[in-house]
């Protein structure tokens, strides 16, 4: 899949999986995400390797990310996003979400999975919505698996 990437102002987001900065990715994720503390190194490289990932750089920095699992036919989930705080504010969320949303290999899909407890009001307008019938989903989750 040929890399995608867009520039505005001085940002740019990429979907260039050579460019994304995984030790600032790992940084945020194991100190600071809530949902991955103290997940491993390179727990956090084979994820980017086996993922569409979506880096939003500012110059040559790495200051947020989101990562998609996908068969690209029918199915995707989107986990890992993040704006480092010192970003956030700026509509930097917003252009990483339709970044991800408008990506051609992402179009048509049946169903979208996000976990998330935090920033709801911007998935909502992406079509995110609650589960309708939780009772119909299981998951096995391992919370001290980084431990």
């Amino acid at each position: 899949m040929e890399p995608i990437e867009q520039t505005f102002g001085e940002f740019k987001i990429t979907t260039d999986g050579r460019k994304m900065d995984v030790v600032a990715i790992h940084d945020f994720l194991s100190k600071h995400s809530g949902w991955s503390g103290n997940i491993p190194l390179e727990k956090v490289r084979t994820s980017i390797e086996n993922s569409l990932n979506f880096g939003l750089f500012h110059s040559d920095r790495q200051i947020g990310f989101a990562r998609v699992i996908s068969d690209f036919s029918t199915i995707a989930y989107l986990g890992d996003i993040y704006v480092l705080e010192d970003y956030r504010g700026r509509g930097l969320s917003r252009r990483l979400m339709e970044s991800v949303m408008s990506h051609p290999n992402l179009q048509g899909l049946r169903r979208w999975i996000l976990l998330t407890s935090t920033a709801e009001w911007l998935y909502e307008k992406y079509g995110f919505a609650r589960l309708p019938k939780p009772e119909l989903y299981m998951e096995l989750y391992n919370p001290a698996v980084y431990r």
